[in-house]
C-alpha cells in the first residue's frame, strides 16, 4: 500500500476536517500515481462534507492537477514527471451504452466517482484529492495542456466540464444567446467558455454588483433579475439559459425568458422541484441538467481551454485553510474560486 496525507471529516457534524494519514492502493498495470499539487474547493464538497448526503468519513477533491510520480506495469499513455489533471469519475463500467458513447459519466452501473465512491475491483471506498497523491486508472486521467496553470485550470475538471457540455450539447457558437444565471465558480467559467465559442452572452442576477465583473469576464450585459422591467423585456430573448445558482430559487422566471424551443439547463441545485409542465409547454422549452462530463467531452473542453487561454479566477489557499475556504464559500465570499495548494502536506 502506498501511505499519503489528507485531509479528512471525521466530524459526525461536517464542521471540521482533520489532517490524517491513510492508505492508497499499490498500483494495478494500469494505474499511476499522481502528486496532488492544487485541488479546487466545489460546492459540493461543502454540501457533501455538511451531510447532504448522509456520508461520513469523506476525503473531498475531486478537480485537481499535478504530476505522475510512478505508473503501473501496462500504463501506456503518461510518463513520471508528465503533467495531469483528474476530475470527478475515476472509473466505470466500460461497457454499457453511455460509456461506449464517451459519457462514462453517466455509466448505466454508476461511474466510480473520485471520493465517497466504491472501487470496482476490491471495494474499498474512494478517497478525493484534499490529499498528497491519488492512484487511478490512466484512462481516467487527462494530460494537462502545457498552456494552462495548474492552479487556474484545477477548477476545469468540474466547473469547467459541467458547464461546456451544456454549452456543447445546445450546439451554442455564433448566433445564439445564452444566458448565465449566477456569477459563481460555475458562472464565471460559463461567461467565459460561452464568449469563446463565438455566443452573446448576457449575465443574470439578483442586483447590479457584478456588471463590471460580467462585462470583463466577456458577457455583453447583466440583467437584474430584481427589476420586473428588466425581466419583462427579456421574455423569450434567449436560447440557453445556463442556471447555475447553488441556492434554492424559482425557475418560472428563466423559464420566461427563453425563446421558441429555448433550453434551461439547471446546474447550480439539480434538488429543485420541476416547474408546471404548462410552462415549457408555450415555446416548445426544455428542461435538462448535466452531471460532469464523460472523458471525450473532457479532453475537448482542456484542448478548447488550452487553445483560447481560458482557465478560472482564483484564489489560493494553502490546505492547511482548507475551513476557512469553505466557510467563505458557504458566506458566498469568494470570486470565483478556491484552490487548495497541497504542498503544506509535505511539512
Amino acid at each position: 500500500m502506498r501511505s499519503t496525507t489528507g485531509w479528512q471529516s471525521l466530524d459526525p457534524s461536517g464542521n471540521t476536517l482533520t489532517r490524517v494519514t491513510f492508505e492508497r492502493r499499490d498500483l494495478r498495470p494500469d494505474d499511476i500515481a499522481v502528486r496532488i499539487d492544487y485541488c479546487g474547493v466545489c460546492h459540493s464538497d461543502l454540501h457533501r462534507i455538511h451531510g447532504m448526503l448522509g456520508e461520513t468519513d469523506l476525503v473531498p477533491g475531486h478537480e485537481a492537477t499535478g504530476v505522475v510520480v510512478a505508473t503501473g506495469q501496462a500504463v501506456t499513455g503518461f510518463a513520471v514527471g508528465e503533467r495531469v489533471a483528474i476530475g470527478t469519475i475515476v472509473d466505470s463500467c466500460g461497457e454499457c451504452a453511455m460509456c461506449l458513447a464517451g459519457q462514462e459519466n453517466y455509466c448505466y452501473h454508476r461511474p466510480t466517482t473520485t471520493y465517497g465512491g466504491t472501487d470496482r475491483v476490491d471495494g474499498a471506498p474512494t478517497k478525493g484529492a484534499y490529499s498528497r497523491e491519488y492512484v487511478l486508472r490512466e484512462k481516467f486521467a487527462f494530460h494537462l495542456p502545457d498552456g494552462l496553470d495548474p492552479a487556474a485550470a484545477a477548477p476545469l475538471m468540474c466547473a469547467g466540464v459541467s458547464v461546456w457540455e451544456p454549452l456543447r450539447a445546445a450546439s451554442a457558437g455564433p448566433g445564439s444567446r445564452v444566458a448565465v444565471a449566477g456569477l459563481g465558480g460555475l458562472g464565471h467559467l460559463a461567461v467565459k467558455l460561452a464568449t469563446a465559442l463565438g455566443a452573446e452572452v448576457t449575465v443574470l442576477s439578483r442586483n447590479a454588483a457584478k456588471e463590471q465583473d460580467a462585462l470583463s469576464l466577456g458577457a455583453s450585459a447583466l440583467l437584474v433579475t430584481t427589476d420586473e422591467a428588466q425581466v419583462a423585456a427579456a421574455r423569450g430573448r434567449f436560447d440557453l439559459v445556463l442556471d447555475t445558482i447553488a441556492a434554492d430559487h424559482e425557475l418560472t422566471p428563466l423559464i420566461g425568458m427563453l425563446g421558441l424551443d429555448g433550453t434551461l439547463c439547471v446546474l447550480g441545485n439539480p434538488l429543485l422541484a420541476g416547474p408546471q409542465l404548462w410552462e415549457l409547454g408555450a415555446g416548445r422549452k426544455k428542461l435538462t441538467s448535466s452531471g460532469t462530463g464523460g472523458l471525450r467531452q473532457t479532453v475537448e473542453m482542456l484542448a478548447f481551454c488550452a487553445e483560447h487561454g481560458i482557465t478560472a479566477d482564483v484564489e489560493i489557499l494553502p490546505s492547511s485553510e482548507v475551513e476557512t475556504a469553505l466557510n467563505r464559500l458557504a458566506a458566498g465570499d469568494v470570486r470565483y474560486r478556491f484552490v487548495l495548494d497541497l504542498s503544506d502536506l509535505d511539512e
